[in-house]
């Protein structure tokens, strides 16, 4: 009997299930098939396909898919930790987002996750000197998603961005591991210095909608910033800030906020 040869699928738990989601998409939904099918089953790996999205999605007039999608591809050769990302942002938006039912959302539908590879691509680049191709990059993700994330700026793994409308993050910004952050946040300058002038926010860190933290501060790990707020000083690790300007109004409620998504202020008898 012939042997049957291991595919990357079998190596891979998270593209093996991102394949299998998408061939029962395919199954449920045939007008679908052709966009599943280059955009997912034709690729051998996650990384290839990542690379193809990043391509198709910020090519234009200026900027050929096909010098894209070697750039993509040749960043995730020589940079494996740009999948290890990858797949620590896909997991991450699974876990937390209410709205995401299957792996292969975020990868075709999700413009937060699909963004913040281009972050991480573009990141590559001004690592390996290339920053006009970085800012090239940053410019047509943020006309893409809506998403403005300086390619020097310091993001970790497994982070979220739900809706990701209007997110900006500087250049000398640093976000940690675990961080989750809704729609319209800053992580903004207070002044034209030209140094360090960007938040540094720490691990397990959750940012609420339209939140705006400013200047070289830092945000402790685990802590929370309520919707809307603007953030001018440090905030300690496991702590709940609110307010313009923000101040603090309690512990972070859990161990970990970014994960467990809790908004809401909690009373001390709970309420």
């Amino acid at each position: 009997m012939a042997r049957v040869q291991p595919s990357v699928r079998d190596f891979d738990p998270v593209w093996k299930r991102i394949c299998e989601e998408a061939e029962a998409a395919v199954r449920d939904e045939p007008l679908l098939g052709g966009l599943i099918h280059s955009g997912v089953l034709h690729h051998e790996t996650l990384d290839c396909a990542l690379a193809y999205r990043f391509a198709l999605k910020l090519s234009s007039g200026e900027m050929s898919e096909q010098v894209l999608r070697e750039i993509g591809d040749e960043a995730y050769a020589r940079a494996p930790e740009l999948g290890v990302a990858a797949r620590a942002d896909l997991t991450a938006v699974y876990e937390r987002d209410p709205a995401c039912h299957r792996y292969l959302q975020p990868l075709l539908y999700f413009k937060g996750y699909q963004a913040l590879q281009c972050y991480r691509i573009a990141h590559w680049l001004w690592g390996e000197g290339r920053h006009d191709m970085a800012y090239l990059v940053q410019m047509r993700a943020s006309e893409m998603f809506g998403v403005d994330i300086h390619p020097a700026a310091r993001l970790g793994r497994g982070i979220m961005i739900d809706h990701a409308h209007s997110i900006v993050i500087g250049e000398t910004a640093v976000v940690g591991d675990n961080v989750s952050m809704l729609h319209s946040v800053t992580l903004g300058g207070t002044g034209k210095e030209e140094q360090d002038r960007h938040p540094k926010i720490g691990h397990g860190v959750l940012i609420g909608a339209g939140a705006k933290v400013l200047g070289s501060i830092t945000v402790g790990c685990c802590s929370r910033i309520a919707a809307g707020s603007v953030v001018l000083e440090d905030v300690p690790p496991s702590s709940t800030v609110a307010g313009v300007p923000a101040r603090i109004v309690g512990e972070a409620g859990c161990d970990q906020p970014s994960v467990m998504m809790e908004h809401r202020f909690r009373n001390s008898e709970g309420v």
